[in-house]
């Protein structure tokens, strides 16, 4: 019988086949010790002299780390071993015996795993924290799917920028000139009149230059947007989708969190209501720690951590200047100069996780902001008729994949938050 590591609970005094790599193998006289992966845990394997057949105990020591490997057993409960479950090893069977593997228990540079992430992503810390982002995407797609959204994919190709165009990638699309999205937020306000309460979930790309912790050059982001959604609303969605999400991932994952050596603690806090601040009030509370910065500018990564480390929930910050928005963020008809727009920023330094905000409906401002930001009124006709015909007052945000699974995994930067990172500089492999 063919079982899965993940599995073995539920075949306890069995006879089994698993399947897998050698994660490690040692001998000691009459005794040896494999340890087999096969993708959904590790198990020990222990091949007594006598108890498994004679070929398969001489040929033990020919094993290599991440050979493939058949092994047939009797499973056997042990608190010690891996998973609280060994196999009694009886024979093995060899699919194929692997070259020296270049990644040993030895420190490696970054470089070096990032040059081979193709095999980086079987170790043990790598695999958990894909295991909680794919816990994390699956959060994602039940929260709204249960709440009266309908998913909606959005275009890679656009004719145009969405947020800014100091950031987009060009490319040659038959005749014409496209761009690869910077966000599926446009298309998802239009699919909202049709739909009313809609979200898309894919990749996005920006043409930043930056080598932070933080970035990405390909990221994916869901886009939730809501037809007569005010700014209140979209922020008591955005925190309650945030509690659901990290509150899933420790409960669900709890076997990967250990792996990864990350305490919990901090997390459980993580239930809505989170605390708001005014951009004013955020900006008076960075400027007393850091002199330099400017009352009316974006914040730095360095500013966000000054916020955040206040409190022991995400914050929202809101109301930014509307000059440091994009163009299709509605100005608060009571503060001029101040946007409805909002930031999410998670705890321990972790910085913004959701941007979004209420957006301009109405159909003279839009058109003197586009203009303002020096973009095509042509590529932006379709987007001016969603206030022409049947205008109304829209909310919407996008959450980070990656830089949502580094909080939770508590990793230091985002390329090992997705298997294949694209980054500047680097597109291999």
């Amino acid at each position: 019988m063919v079982v899965s590591i993940s599995d073995l609970k539920n075949h306890v005094g069995e006879k089994v086949e698993l399947r897998g790599w050698v994660y490690n193998s040692r001998s000691s006289g009459k005794i040896k010790f494999l340890l087999l992966r096969d993708g959904s845990g590790i198990c020990q394997c222990i091949f007594f002299k006598g108890a498994c057949d004679e070929t398969s105990f001489e040929k033990f020591g020919e094993l290599t780390q991440e050979s493939s490997v058949k092994v047939i057993g009797t499973v056997k409960e042990e608190p010690r071993s891996p998973g609280g479950f060994e196999i009694g090893a009886q024979s093995f069977e060899v699919y194929q015996i692997a070259q020296e593997y270049p990644i040993s228990p030895k420190e490696h540079g970054v470089d070096f795993l990032m040059s081979h992430r193709h095999l980086w992503l079987r170790s043990k810390k790598q695999t958990a924290a894909l295991r909680v982002r794919a816990e994390i995407v699956s959060a994602v797609r039940d929260f709204f799917d249960g709440r009266g959204f309908t998913l909606m994919d959005a275009p890679i190709f656009t004719p145009s920028a969405c947020e800014g165009t100091s950031t987009l990638f060009e490319t040659q699309y038959f005749d014409e000139t496209a761009y690869l999205s910077q966000s599926g937020q446009l298309y998802m306000e239009a699919a909202a009149a049709a739909l009313g309460k809609v979200y898309c979930f894919g990749p996005t790309f920006r043409a930043e230059k930056s080598k932070t912790r933080r970035h990405l050059i390909e990221f994916w982001m869901v886009e939730p947007e809501m037809a007569f959604y005010d700014l209140a609303d979209n922020m008591e969605l955005a925190e309650q989708f945030v509690e659901y999400v990290v509150q899933r991932a420790i409960k669900n994952r709890p076997d990967e969190m250990a792996a990864l050596e990350r305490n919990t603690d901090a997390l459980a806090k993580v239930k809505a209501p989170f605390p708001r601040l005014h951009y004013k009030e955020a900006a008076d509370m960075i400027k007393k720690e850091n002199p330099d910065f400017v009352i009316g500018d974006d914040f730095g990564g360095a500013d966000e951590t000054i916020v955040s480390s206040k409190y022991e929930k995400p914050v929202f910050v809101h109301r930014y200047p509307s000059n440091i928005k994009a163009f299709y963020m509605k100005e608060d008809p009571d503060e001029k100069g101040s946007s409805l727009s909002c930031d999410l920023l998670a705890t321990e330094g972790y910085g913004e996780i959701i941007g979004g905000g209420q957006r301009e409906d109405n159909l003279e401002i839009i058109e003197v902001k586009i203009k303002e930001h020096d973009l095509s009124m042509d590529d932006f006709k379709w987007y001016t008729d969603l206030r022409k015909y049947g205008s109304f007052p829209h909310s919407g945000f996008g959450l980070g994949i990656e830089r949502t699974v580094a909080w939770v995994c508590g990793l230091q930067h985002v390329r090992e938050t997705i298997p294949f990172p694209r980054l500047y500089g680097r597109s291999y492999p």
